[in-house]
């Protein structure tokens, strides 16, 4: 099928690498203007628009991809169908009709349970045994549009979001692509969604990831790693440093909330319920290290009192 592909990195990359190798290579790429980057802040091309270069595949860097300009080129390509993977942007009406089949798009979650911005923390948050990607029809309304196909996968006990970021954004180009045949030899069959089930994930912002010590061990352990790689879960030590956790575990223990258990051969900290073990922490601004090798330098005993990074309202 003819398509434009409409996406930003990380999670579009292997979509749009996978995209590329079917049927269905796409006639451009969609994505957002190049933004500065590093300590020089220089204007560098992101990731996915140099993919699409080295495929010699258009890039168009619409500042508004509703412009009339901008229709009229996309327009001009004569695509069957727009697919659609974290571009970034709300389509309206004028893009989303343009070509014949609509637009697709790929979304990290089995709709509808956590449609929204962040359904991947969700599901790891949530300690959700499984989750996946869906294929669906973009509508006006946030992610309530027909599913096309869904592909699942089991969460490992110890996966990441980051890790199951990478992992969906390779199932999802699969997804992607046998969609697109289904489509394209008309055996596709859009399925409604059942609103009564749907489950929403906001918006990812720094301070979720302030630990709460009185929560149960269970619930902080499910939020470090779905806070890994962003924002982090983080915490203060006894003389009041800011801690990153990029991974911990579940141990048995009992305390006030917050008091240091062990602090030895393992860091343990006293939870609302049970205890938690930090495995790898990083203070601000340096590298990550185990739990045991920060201890030597850091003259924690047991009985002193971890907290909470204090939390500005937005």
């Amino acid at each position: 099928m003819r398509t434009v592909f409409l996406g930003s990195p990380p999670f579009a990359t292997p979509v749009f690498e996978r995209l590329v190798r079917s049927g269905h290579r796409p006639l451009a790429l969609v994505t957002l203007p190049d933004k500065p980057k590093g300590r020089n802040r220089e204007v560098e091309p992101s990731e996915l628009a140099l993919a699409a270069r080295a495929h010699e595949i258009p890039v168009l860097q619409p500042a508004d991809p509703h412009a009339p300009e901008f229709l009229d080129a996309l327009r001009a390509l004569a695509p069957d169908v727009l697919v659609v993977a974290s571009y970034g942007v709300i389509l309206k009406p004028a893009l989303l009709e343009l070509a014949p089949h609509g637009a697709l798009n790929v979304h990290g979650s089995l709709l509808p349970r956590w449609r929204g911005a962040s359904p991947i923390q969700a599901a790891v948050l949530a300690g959700d045994a499984r989750t996946g990607v869906s294929i669906q029809r973009i509508v006006l309304a946030l992610d309530e549009g027909d599913v096309l196909l869904a592909k699942e996968r089991a969460i490992g006990a110890r996966e990441t979001s980051g890790d199951l970021f990478d992992a969906l954004a390779l199932l999802g180009g699969e997804a992607l692509v046998e969609a697109l045949d289904l489509l394209e030899h008309g055996r596709a069959v859009f399925t409604p969604q059942d609103g009564s089930r749907a489950t929403y994930a906001r918006k990812i912002r720094k301070e979720r990831g302030a630990i709460d010590w009185t929560k149960d061990a269970s619930e902080l352990e499910r939020a470090v790693r779905a806070y890994n790689p962003w924002p982090l879960a983080r915490m203060l030590d006894p003389k009041g440093r800011e801690l990153n956790v990029h991974e911990a575990r579940v141990v048995e223990g009992s305390g006030e909330p917050g008091s240091v258990l062990e602090s030895g051969a393992r860091f343990v900290v006293a939870c609302g319920r049970g205890a938690l073990e930090l495995i790898t922490v990083q203070v601000a601004g340096k590298r990550a290290l185990p739990a045991a090798e920060y201890l030597r330098g850091a003259r924690i005993e047991p009985g002193q009192r971890v907290g909470t990074p204090p939390i500005t309202p937005k």
